[in-house]
């Protein structure tokens, strides 16, 4: 095929898939930090408080000029009724910001011979 002036195809490599280290956070991941900057902001504030639905926080987010608006009172809600797909770590971390939902379970074990 050459003869003739038919050059194959350059078959290019494909490029190498990037790791999670070289990449930025994934979209959920950078919304639950806004939120938990959020809710760090109404603790400091407001101490155990409990958020109204309703309530908005104003926070700074880096690589942003402006304040952004995040709705603390529904990001809460929502958090907590999704917190079966919270990792162990977010988890600890609305903890330690006072969301008792957000706890471990314990369950009391039975004393030998009781039952």
């Amino acid at each position: 095929m050459s003869k003739l002036g038919v050059q194959p195809a350059e078959v290019s490599s494909p490029a190498p898939a990037a790791t999670r280290a070289t990449k930025g956070p994934s979209k959920a991941q950078a919304a639950f930090q806004r939120g938990l900057a959020a809710l760090a902001q109404w603790v400091e504030r407001e101490g155990d408080r409990p958020v109204p639905r309703g309530h908005s926080e104003q926070i700074t987010v880096d690589g942003e000029a402006a304040p952004v608006t995040m709705k603390l009172g529904v990001w809460i809600s929502n958090t907590k009724s999704r917190r079966n797909r919270l990792d162990a770590e977010q988890l600890a971390a609305l903890a330690e910001l006072g969301m008792d939902w957000a706890r471990p379970v314990t369950v009391p074990q039975a004393a030998p011979g009781s039952l």
